[in-house]
């Protein structure tokens, strides 16, 4: 019994030693097996695409595509409008991000543009079908439309003398469409509605798929150009009210959602929309937007004002005198356009409390300087005002080279004068900045330059500034540059 005590111990040991490898085994096993499964969730995690509201936010801008019309966005006196840049404009300002807005008519187009990640969002009457949301991802309605026939009413109907005789004339059944011509935006639902009617009703209707927007084919209606096209209600309505002598009360559709869109996927940007607009859409504010643009009579003097950039084409009385002298100086007229805007709505009439005048509100000395005072033309007053911005130009350095950030350069000392953007300068390069690149860098200084711990610094020359609006010039008048560029010729 006791002879046999060793050979049972080595047995133990040996068992005891088997059991710890095996655990070793086991142990070195599941970690290789969660190192790989935390290497492939890594990999993973770097094949996800960054959502697309941290890209907005991290960019500091959304860019979105809208159409450029009567009632979605177009320029009034200067000044950007319209139903939807009004929306994303409380939009952006909710993401706390800037707006950068593109322009197309043609839908297909826009929609590759979101797909491929040109676009953040789609802000136009969108109608929801199920074709378009295989395409892209919708947000929440944000209204309610119908489709309708917009048609000429005869020619001598305010001669008739009755209602019934002009709707003898008119369409009011669908069964009337067989054989009749209708021109429609190309790449609207209206073709697949009127191809459907067209087989609902048994015969043939003639569609003519057109490249012009759909305001621009109502327009060609009422001109006798075309004698049918389709529109939304809501901005047939509109129009009719440029056009006497059209008709639009004869639907084709049953009410349809319309809505924004973003890409297949985007479902942060999408829900952040959503989110925005169940607190926003029952407001007075967004009642109030759209009734601005489709319920207000007083919408149509705007609209057909000369100064609607859509349907007058031009921004103020002055554009061919702006365009002239800027020309001259080898200037974007379009980019003077907006200094003026801003510093005097177009109205040469204009006296600051400072003592500046005119529609480039020139302070006195400066104006003496280049023969101007209040009694000079506005011709003057605009040679003035460029003879000046020139000036600044050469005062600044050529180590300004980015032709971009040398602009902004421009247009801050413009509104706050040269001396201050030198101390700014001096600031930006004392702490480490670039001292010629205003944004990030210099802009940073001249907005603190109100404040004692920097306009009481050493390297500060002319003391406090208030800086804060030198900012904001600059950024408005290349924000509303940039909406010019879109809509007017240079």
């Amino acid at each position: 019994m006791f002879g046999g005590f060793p050979t049972y111990h080595k047995q133990t040991t040996y068992f005891k030693a088997i059991t710890i490898f095996l655990i070793i085994c086991s142990v070195l096993f599941i970690t290789s097996c969660l190192d790989n499964k935390n290497q492939k969730t890594s990999q993973e995690k770097d094949k996800i695409p960054l959502s697309r509201l941290k890209m907005v936010r991290d960019r500091g801008k959304l860019i979105a595509l809208t159409d450029y019309n009567s009632t979605s966005y177009f320029l009034y006196r200067g000044e950007p409008m319209g139903y939807q840049y009004e929306r994303l404009k409380l939009f952006t300002e909710h993401l706390g991000v800037k707006l950068e807005l593109r322009i197309s008519h043609d839908i297909d187009q826009s929609f590759d543009k979101l797909n491929n990640g040109d676009i953040d969002l789609i802000a136009t009457g969108l109608t929801i079908t199920q074709k378009r949301s295989q395409l892209v991802d919708f947000t929440k309605p944000h209204n309610q439309t119908r489709q309708v026939l917009v048609q000429r009413k005869p020619e001598n109907w305010r001669k008739m003398k009755t209602w019934d005789e002009v709707e003898s004339h008119l369409i009011r059944n669908p069964l009337d469409l067989a054989g009749k011509m209708i021109h429609v935006q190309k790449g609207t639902i209206f073709y697949n509605r009127l191809k459907s009617l067209s087989d609902e009703i048994g015969d043939t209707i003639n569609i003519i798929r057109d490249k012009r927007e759909v305001e621009e084919l109502i327009t060609a209606v009422a001109k006798g150009e075309i004698d049918y096209t389709i529109s939304d209600e809501h901005v047939a309505l509109v129009n009719k009210k440029y056009y006497s002598n059209l008709d639009v009360k004869t639907p084709i559709s049953f009410p349809q959602n319309i809505a924004w869109a973003v890409r297949k996927g985007s479902d942060s940007l999408r829900l952040e929309v959503n989110n925005w607009l169940a607190g926003f859409r029952y407001t007075a504010t967004s009642n109030f937007i759209y009734n601005k643009y489709f319920r207000n009579p007083l919408h149509i003097n705007i609209a057909q004002s000369e100064y609607h950039s859509v349907r007058g084409g031009t921004i103020s009385q002055y554009d061919d005198v702006i365009r002239k002298i800027s020309e001259k100086y080898n200037w974007d007229w379009r980019l003077i356009a907006s200094l003026i805007y801003q510093e005097s709505r177009f109205n040469p009439e204009v006296r600051s409390w400072v003592g500046a005048f005119g529609i480039m509100q020139l302070m006195p000395n400066t104006a003496m300087v280049y023969g101007v005072d209040t009694t000079s033309s506005v011709e003057d007053q605009i040679a003035g005002g460029i003879k000046f911005i020139k000036w600044i130009d050469r005062q600044l350095p050529e180590s300004i080279s980015d032709p971009e950030e040398r602009t902004k350069f421009i247009l801050a000392a413009y509104n706050v004068g040269i001396a201050h953007i030198y101390d700014a300068r001096r600031l930006a390069e004392k702490y480490g900045k670039n001292p010629d690149v205003w944004t990030g860098n210099v802009d940073f200084y001249i907005r603190n330059k109100s404040k004692p711990l920097y306009f009481r610094d050493s390297v500060v020359r002319y003391g406090y500034a208030r800086g804060e609006e030198t900012y904001a010039f600059v950024n408005e008048i290349l924000d509303r540059y940039e909406q010019y560029k879109k809509v007017l010729k240079n």
